[in-house]
């Protein structure tokens, strides 16, 4: 297929890349150009601006950072409707029929409103965001969730099968595929919280925190999650997979959507004060399971120095 890839960030470059090697004609997009080089390499074509990207692609796959970066991407400056491909947006660039895959976490209010968008310019669309960290995503084992109508998804199968190990397709509505991708990333949060108190605990006692994890890993969860995670946090990535910023981010979307539908959710609450705790600290950018552990180490060394 002649497809459009925007966003090459830590994710979305082994993505594109894999999508190449995959046969599909590849145009490409990145606000730093110097990201899409060794793409150019392999036969990638550059583009100037996504909308340029867009131009006569059969489907075009965001991967970009937030809401902010999609509304100017796709709906031209200032995240306004976009009238015509000349103002920069990419949804006016994109013609009927075509094909948007969102592979991003984003809100469920902004893929409503895209769902929206596209049905009135004749568009198809899916929902994929994606579970996996940048090495998973370069080995094409990412477990992606997608939402969509059965004419989206299938036109949508042949692009997201050589990212992926699964492929998980939830409901025909796009929001519900952003709404469990902000669940599932919640679990993630508050399974490094957890794991990273009990690793604080662990040492409190004289306790190697590496062998707790393996102790209690074998005799309760025998998860790779937890082994997987705990490996991250206790030997630190030399470059971070999803970062601080990141995950406070995507919290903040969770308690959003979740107050969109007066719903409460306590332990949400809490976890963004110790995001916001960390950001303040100076952590943005540190890998997000390493910054929450750095977190509860700072929390338990406060909590005896009182």
């Amino acid at each position: 297929m002649k497809i459009a890839f925007l966003g090459l960030g830590k994710m979305g470059l082994p993505m594109a890349r894999r999508l190449l090697e995959a046969g599909h004609q590849l145009t490409v997009w990145n606000r730093t150009p110097g990201r899409a080089e060794s793409l150019a390499a392999a036969g990638a074509r550059l583009a100037a601006t996504p909308a340029a990207a867009a131009h006569g692609a059969e489907a075009v796959l965001t991967m970009l950072f937030d809401d902010a970066a999609h509304e100017e991407v796709l709906f031209g400056s200032g995240g306004g409707p976009a009238p015509n491909a000349s103002s920069g947006g990419v949804l006016a660039a994109l013609r009927p029929g075509a094909l948007h895959i969102a592979l991003s976490t984003i809100s469920v209010a902004l893929s409503q409103r895209l769902t929206a968008e596209h049905a009135g310019r004749r568009q198809l669309f899916v929902a994929a965001p994606v579970f996996g960290r940048p090495n998973v995503a370069d080995e094409g084992r990412l477990w992606i969730v997608a939402a969509g109508a059965e004419e989206a998804i299938a036109s949508a199968r042949p692009l997201l099968e050589p990212l992926a190990r699964g492929i998980s397709v939830i409901a025909k509505e796009p929001a519900q595929a952003h709404a469990l991708k902000l669940g599932g990333n919640f679990l993630i949060s508050t399974m490094i919280h957890s794991l990273s108190e009990s690793f604080v605990y662990a040492a409190g006692q004289g306790i190697e925190p590496g062998l707790f994890l393996e102790t209690v890993n074998g005799a309760l969860f025998q998860s790779p999650f937890y082994a997987a995670y705990g490996k991250v946090m206790l030997n630190p990535p030399r470059e971070p997979g999803a970062t601080i910023e990141l995950g406070a981010k995507d919290l903040r979307l969770l308690r959003e959507a979740a107050a969109a539908r007066a719903t409460s959710l306590s332990l949400a609450d809490n976890l963004a004060g110790i995001f916001a705790e960390a950001q303040q600290a100076g952590l943005a950018g540190e890998d997000w399971a390493v910054g929450l552990y750095r977190m509860a180490e700072r929390r338990g060394s406060a909590a005896r120095n009182l």
